[in-house]
């Protein structure tokens, strides 16, 4: 008797190496460390009943499927700390000058034939730092259900803010409390024409869900763990059950 397969979700980006130097007086060295921070959204994932499928930022170029088929095959992804130029500028087209499939057009015919897209905040998401994560000059803008800024879109906020569920009839956010533990940051943006906002910080949206095509989109404005989410926020029990229900509407297996 065969076993069926549990739903899939790809989670791309959520790496990142730090190099540093160090310096004793006349003399330096140097160390190296590589770290993810998938730590609270993976264990959320596999909770809730789904196969995680897990793309590092240095793995883009070379695990992210090519093939539209095998995409088909998944049932949500997640963009979470991955500027478009990882997805866009592998090996074949940077190094050697050759033509390669285009990874965010690929996303665009994933969501319009049915898929879950969702983007997660962070230094390299929406528009990121500097605006270096430049999503807004690619053709996953139009996907996605937030319309962004030009340039650097985040906000700090070392003094904590506190996100607000406005809608509470939506499949994503049903059983969530009214207020959720602060954070200490997020990307601004504001809501796409049709799209729907579920939770606000301060005057901005939060959480916004829409659709594009046959398929479902998702903006959420922080990071799925430190340090725009501090420990607070990722142990509280709305990040687990907002994460399998947000998971859950993006597959299409909750109205």
């Amino acid at each position: 008797m065969s076993v069926a397969a549990r739903p899939t979700v790809m989670v791309v980006g959520e790496s990142w190496v730090t190099h540093s130097v160090h310096q004793k007086g006349f003399d330096s060295f140097t160390t190296t460390t590589y770290e993810e921070g998938i730590g609270w959204l993976a264990p959320a994932i596999e909770a809730a009943g789904y196969e995680l499928r897990f793309v590092p930022n240095h793995l883009v170029a070379t695990a992210f499927p090519t093939d539209p088929d095998e995409l088909a095959r998944i049932d949500a992804i997640l963009l979470s700390d991955v500027g478009a130029n990882t997805l866009l500028l592998g090996p074949a087209t940077f190094e050697r000058s050759e033509r390669a499939p285009n990874k965010l057009e690929l996303l665009r015919d994933y969501v319009a034939g049915g898929g879950g897209l969702g983007m997660v905040g962070g230094y390299l998401s929406f528009q990121g730092i500097d605006g270096k994560a430049n999503f807004r000059n690619t053709v996953l803008h139009e996907v996605l259900p937030a319309v962004l800024p030009q340039g650097d879109d985040r906000v700090e906020a070392p003094q904590g803010l506190t996100p607000r569920i406005v809608d509470d009839g939506h499949a994503v956010t049903a059983g969530l409390p009214q207020t959720l533990p602060e954070i200490l940051g997020y990307n601004r943006f504001a809501a796409r024409d049709g799209a729907t906002v579920l939770a606000t910080v301060g005057e901005d949206p939060f959480l916004v869900v829409g659709t594009h095509g046959s398929g479902r989109t998702l903006a959420y404005a922080t990071d799925c763990g430190p340090h725009w989410a501090p420990q607070a926020f990722v142990t509280d029990a709305s990040y687990d059950r907002f994460w399998a229900q947000a998971i859950g509407w993006l597959a299409g297996a909750q109205d």
